[in-house]
C-alpha cells in the first residue's frame, strides 16, 4: 500500500525545502533517516521478540528518560511485501523526541508466507513489548498500537479481533488505544496481485478485514481510544472507504474515536511528514503528541 512517487503537493513541498533532487537521485527513506538527530533518544537495535530472522523489532528510548511513558508499538506498511524497521528510524525519533517508548517491528512478509503469519507474527511483538514494558520506564496502562498503510491493517486487526493477541497470553484489553495511517480497513475483493497473494484471494475471509469486527455487534469491542488520520485525496487508499468508515462503526459502538484528514500529503508523506525536512508538510507529529501525551501528560 505504500507509494513512494511524488505527488502534486509532495512535489511542491519537495521543491520548497530543497531536496526533490536528492530523493530523485537515492532512497528516499534513507535520505530522510539521515536527517535524523542522535540526541533525542537512545536507541537498541534488533530485540529478539521470536526465534525467527524477521521477528526483531528496534527500541527508541526518550532521552532524557521519562517516568511512566506511553509506548507505541509501530508496524509499517508496504502491502505486506516489503518493508524493513531499520528504514523507519525517523518515526521512533519522532516520537521519542516528544516522551513516547516505540518499538518499531519487523514481520514475515508475503510471497514467504501468506495471511495470518504477519498478524501473528505482530501479535507476538506486541505481547512480548508488552511484558518488557516495565523494564523500559513504560506505564503498562498506556500502550498503544500504530502502524502506517498495511501495517495500520495490523494494529487495527489486532486491537478489534481478540484471536491474535489471546494465541500469545495476551488481550486487547492490555492496550489503551490504537493508531491508523492511511490504513486499508475494507478491501474486498482484492485487485492487486501482490495483495491477493498475500491473502490467498479468492478465499479470503471476510473475518480478515478490521471493518467486518468493528460493525458485528456480537463481537465484542474493548473500549479503546482509537485515532484514525489519513491524506484527504490518498490515491492508494480510499479515506472515505477505510478512515471515514472505520470512524464511523466504532462511534456507533460507543468508541472514542478521533479523526484527521490533511491537505498538503499524499499516501506515503502522510507518514514522511514525521521526518525533521518533512514536518511543514502536516502537523502529524503534533496530532500524535496530543493524542499520546494530552495536556502535556
Amino acid at each position: 500500500m505504500d507509494d513512494l512517487k511524488a505527488t502534486s503537493p509532495r512535489r511542491h513541498w519537495l521543491a520548497v525545502l530543497g531536496i526533490l533532487p536528492l530523493l530523485q537521485a537515492c532512497s528516499p527513506l534513507r535520505l530522510i533517516n539521515a536527517t535524523v538527530p542522535n540526541g533525542t533518544h537512545e536507541r537498541r537495535d534488533g530485540l529478539a521478540y521470536g526465534p525467527l530472522e524477521r521477528q526483531q523489532l528496534d527500541l527508541y528510548l526518550p532521552r532524557p528518560a521519562r517516568a511512566a511513558a506511553p509506548m507505541v508499538v509501530f508496524f509499517y506498511g508496504g502491502s505486506w511485501t516489503s518493508g524493513r524497521r531499520e528504514d523507519y528510524r525517523f518515526v521512533g525519533e519522532a516520537l521519542a523526541s516528544r516522551g513516547v517508548v516505540v518499538a518499531v517491528a519487523d514481520y514475515r512478509l508475503s510471497p514467504q508466507v501468506r495471511y495470518p503469519a504477519f498478524l501473528e507474527d505482530s501479535a507476538l511483538a506486541v505481547s512480548w513489548a508488552i511484558s518488557q514494558a516495565e523494564d523500559w520506564g513504560v506505564d503498562r496502562h498506556r500502550i498503544y498500537l500504530m502502524g502506517h498503510s498495511a501495517g495500520a491493517y495490523n494494529a487495527a486487526m489486532l486491537a478489534l479481533d481478540r484471536r491474535w493477541l489471546s494465541r500469545h497470553d495476551s488481550e486487547p484489553a492490555a492496550l489503551a488505544g490504537w493508531i491508523g495511517l492511511a490504513g486499508p480497513y475494507d478491501f474486498l475483493p482484492i485487485g492487486l496481485p501482490a495483495v491477493q497473494r498475500a491473502f490467498n484471494w479468492p478465499s479470503t475471509p471476510a473475518d480478515s478485514q478490521p471493518l467486518h469486527h468493528a460493525r458485528h455487534p456480537e463481537r465484542p469491542l474493548q473500549p479503546h481510544r482509537v485515532l484514525l488520520m489519513a491524506a484527504r485525496e490518498d490515491r492508494l487508499v480510499d479515506p472515505q472507504r477505510n478512515t471515514l468508515a472505520m470512524a464511523e462503526a466504532l462511534k456507533g459502538r460507543g468508541l472514542a474515536v478521533q479523526t484527521e484528514l490533511f491537505d498538503a500529503v499524499g499516501h506515503a508523506t502522510l507518514i514522511g511528514a514525521l521526518a525533521p525536512p518533512l514536518r511543514r508538510l502536516a502537523p502529524v507529529l503534533d496530532r500524535l503528541t496530543d493524542f499520546l501525551l494530552p495536556a502535556g501528560g
